[in-house]
């Protein structure tokens, strides 16, 4: 008499639905939360990339915006003669440089970001986003090391410590934000047209002239103003000097004009890389 054979306790055969996706994606914040790791690995190693081998490294972070601070002391504020809302010029200048670096070499280095993995985007699966938002890291302990030696100079140049730092994290993330919009559509584009890699740093120091960075808004003839306010890190770089300095002023226009394109930069930015992500590994 046969015996009937027991069940086959393994489970049955999963199966996987493939759908094309939708033209508009957003950022899948589930993919991104189970690559967290992943995140924080490229983060360290962007981060031990940037300082190994080396002669300046970390001092370089500090050396830089010192370095612009004093020529914008000697021409702006010495030559020139140019208002800087009462503090001392190099001050002045300083605070609106550690502001526009964490602008300018986020939007550099995410514009670059793709195209320096070319392995890793050709032969590997994996949320492309992480690359770019591994570079956010760097850039704010960047920020932190320049802002370190302000403390210093503050209480050597008179200017002082206000409770205003507290929101000095807040203004750098608003800043950050500015950056990594327009840095999602470079970075997409960079892998087709390797021009922009090159444009993006020509273009940037026309910003810088045209931001509060080495002079006050208040220098500007009135008839430029309206034109001049469009920049949305005129409130941004207003706002850190603020927090920094406690000079000047910030008005809630500045900060809700600024902080909304932020948020369209970002919204247009992660729909356009999402739309060009599936290229990548075939194009780069």
């Amino acid at each position: 008499m046969n015996q009937a054979s027991p069940p086959d306790p393994s489970p049955p055969p999963s199966v996987v639905v493939i759908r094309p996706s939708p033209r508009l994606r957003t950022v899948n914040i589930k993919e991104l939360w189970q690559f967290r790791s992943l995140l924080s690995a490229m983060t360290r190693r962007d981060f031990t990339l940037r300082y190994r081998q080396t002669a300046l490294g970390v001092p370089w972070v500090v050396i830089q915006p010192i370095l612009a601070a004093a020529i914008f002391s000697l021409v702006f504020g010495a030559i020139g003669k140019f208002p800087s809302q009462g503090a001392p010029y190099f001050m002045f200048a300083y605070s609106g440089m550690i502001g526009w670096n964490a602008f300018s070499n986020t939007l550099s280095m995410i514009t670059n970001s793709l195209v320096a993995n070319t392995q890793l985007v050709s032969k590997i699966y994996f949320p492309r986003l992480i690359l770019p938002l591994a570079q956010l890291g760097t850039r704010a302990f960047d920020f932190v090391i320049a802002f370190l030696p302000y403390l210093v100079l503050a209480q050597l140049t008179g200017v002082g410590l206000r409770l205003r730092l507290v929101l000095v994290p807040a203004v750098l993330l608003w800043i950050l934000a500015l950056a990594l919009g327009p840095a999602l559509i470079t970075c997409s584009l960079n892998v087709s047209y390797r021009d922009i890699g090159y444009i993006v740093p020509v273009v940037l120091p026309l910003f810088l002239y045209l931001s509060p960075v080495a002079y006050a808004p208040e220098s500007l003839p009135e008839r430029f103003r309206t034109f001049y306010d469009l920049n949305p890190l005129v409130g941004a770089i207003n706002a850190m000097r603020w927090c920094l300095l406690g000079r000047g002023s910030v008005t809630t226009g500045e900060v809700v004009y600024s902080v909304s394109v932020a948020v369209v930069l970002l919204l247009v930015g992660s729909l356009y890389f999402r739309h060009r992500e599936r290229l990548f590994a075939d194009v780069i």
